[in-house]
């Protein structure tokens, strides 16, 4: 019987933490590695993929989609230097993945040889926990630590090898006298932090001294649904959504004023600006000027992570724990408000605001609209599906129409907001549930910098659907060189691609549309054709997405970039001016 390499007890230290799928592609740096995996495949699967930067997002997606740890491998020097934008994005996303590396042999580094990138070097900002393993009495304890690691702090862990010790017997690295045998374990355990009952009276001081309270939650909130939905009936206060966060309540509940952001709602920016009082749940939503102006609003903060607590507002009481058992024991102390106007305020706001995305989701002009296909998508998708996007305006055609709801799981990448991201996510999706309705919503820009996943889709039989809105632009950089800054648009048109004729290339079933008469049927055929499918959805590249509240500012600096001289801008002023003419009449 041969005996265990370094790399055998790798793998059977991954196995023992409940590890079933690593993400990647085979190297050189990693043969030995790859070979481990090759001979415990029954229980522990490899799914090859065409880029080592959609590994990291497959790994990344993975615990998202799931809460469990998420695996990739790569080998040394460029392979790992691929990882580390799906890294990035589980770092800002909170999203525990292990990311092993290969290195050169132990003895060439730092000599010029091949491939010599000390990526334990490169991987310090990303990762909590990143370490060189140096013999094979060294594997157990590292891979133990790193996966509980990520797990406990919620970030990268990364463990690279050179590639000489992978395949060396175990027997053939004198164990040092201190490094005792079996010494470790595999056993997690995790913090349960709960607030004081001073601080939960303190916090509902707060909130019940208030008139007009608002509730932003986050992903951190995201199993607490129950709990934040009776706060909010106690408080009659809407809950505004970041994007994370769009699954904590479904999207028709009468309590959410939907998303917040360029990307959200009118209302929801409107009852962060007028609230007097604000709720914080598993949120640290980025962008500043949407949250109220500090001292205009009291605050409460509900968060796991103390480091989070008064991140991004002024709170006057922190409660660190998680958000639902947390919530549980804020209830009891919570009044009931009996004045339900701050809310009703709301819920009249979202009601005209729907009736804006219904009209906007409906029209039938050519070039299609791409909030048609947003919203023909909605009609179709299941309660159980889950839809991942991506970055650019795309994210907000999905955000506004997608009415989340059931056991839908929605995903993107949030605080990176990085392009690339939609396909390898709906691939770990179709990977981990392979029954579930599993769709891609993708810009055309994005599509093409991983668009060779599509065959990791065909060599899997994955049951992804992806959608493309192709309007030949960055559009979401377009207008925001012109919104934000007064700027002509440069540099943002695209080299049109034929995506259905590429999807065939790869095997995947096709399909086109530009017509909004028939992009409902279109997408009922893809969504029931077997397997991977595609959908080529041409549409208006003039169509801006528009801000819930336009500035003056906002409005002056698209009159500037259209005075500096915009490419087509007749066009575009034509296009924004008949969007306002319709919703104003």
């Amino acid at each position: 019987m041969a005996k265990a390499t370094a790399a055998d007890v790798l793998v059977e230290t991954l196995i023992r933490w409940n590890v079933d799928t690593v993400f990647g592609i085979p190297g050189d740096g990693i043969n030995g590695i790859i070979e481990s995996l090759r001979v415990r495949q029954d229980k522990l699967r490899f799914i090859q993929v065409r880029h080592e930067e959609a590994a990291a997002f497959n790994a990344c997606a993975y615990a998202k989609w799931t809460g469990r740890l998420g695996v990739c491998l790569a080998t040394s020097g460029p392979g790992g230097i691929h990882l580390l934008n799906g890294l990035y994005d589980a770092k800002l996303d909170g999203a525990p993945v292990l990311a092993i590396t290969g290195l050169q042999f132990h003895d060439l580094l730092q000599t010029h040889t091949q491939q010599d990138v000390e990526l334990d070097k490169l991987f310090m900002d990303v990762a909590v926990f990143n370490s060189r393993i140096m013999g094979g009495h060294h594997v157990e304890n590292t891979i133990e630590l790193a996966c509980r690691t990520a797990l406990s702090r919620r970030g990268v862990a990364h463990v690279t090898m050179p590639v000489d010790l992978q395949s060396q017997p175990v027997s053939a690295d004198p164990r040092s006298k201190r490094n005792v045998p079996q010494h470790v374990s595999n056993e997690m355990t995790w913090l349960v932090a709960m607030p004081r009952d001073s601080q939960l009276h303190e916090a509902a001081e707060i909130l019940n001294s208030g008139k007009k309270t608002a509730i932003l939650a986050g992903q951190g909130a995201l199993s607490a649904s129950e709990e934040l939905l009776k706060v909010a009936e106690l408080l009659a206060a809407p809950i505004v959504k970041p994007l994370l966060g769009k699954g904590v309540v479904p999207d028709d509940s009468p309590y959410t004023t939907g998303g917040i952001g360029l990307l959200g709602t009118r209302p929801s920016q409107e009852a962060l600006e007028s609230c007097d009082t604000l709720l914080i749940v598993g949120s640290s939503f980025p962008y500043l000027e949407f949250y109220p102006r500090p001292g205009s609003a009291r605050a409460v903060q509900i968060d796991a992570d103390p480091t989070r607590i008064g991140l991004r507002y002024p709170v006057e009481a922190g409660l660190v724990g998680d958000a639902a058992r947390v919530l549980r024991e804020l209830l009891p102390k919570l009044k009931k408000r009996d004045d339900r106007s701050f809310l009703e305020q709301a819920q009249k706001g979202m009601t005209e605001w729907n009736e804006l995305m219904d009209e906007r989701g409906t029209r039938m002009d050519k070039p299609m609209k791409p909030q048609v296909v947003a919203h023909e998508l909605n009609k179709l998708v299941s309660d159980d599906a889950i839809i991942a996007t991506d970055s650019g305006t795309v994210t907000t055609w999905i955000a506004r129409h997608l009415k989340h709801r059931g056991n839908m799981k929605f995903s993107c990448s949030g605080n990176l907001a990085t392009m690339a991201c939609g396909l390898p996510y709906a691939i770990a999706a179709a990977v981990v549930y392979p029954e579930r309705q599993v769709i891609a919503f993708v810009g055309d820009g994005a599509l093409t910098m991983l668009i060779g996943e599509l065959a990791t889709c065909v060599k899997y039989d994955l049951n992804v659907k992806v959608v493309v809105i192709k309007n030949n632009s960055l559009g979401q950089i377009k207008w925001e060189q012109m919104v934000f800054l007064g700027n002509p648009e440069y540099v943002c048109d695209l080299q049109p691609v034929d995506f259905a004729t590429v999807a065939k290339g790869f095997g995947v079933a096709s399909f086109s549309v530009d017509d909004p008469a028939q992009c409902g049927d279109v997408l009922r055929q893809a969504l029931a054709a077997r397997g991977p499918a595609l959908v080529e959805a041409t549409v208006d590249t003039h169509e801006p997405p528009m801000p819930p509240k336009a500035t003056l500012r906002q409005v002056s600096h698209f009159a500037q970039s259209l005075a500096r001289g915009t490419p087509e801008r007749s066009r575009i002023a034509w296009t924004v001016a008949s969007d306002t003419v319709r919703e104003l009449v």
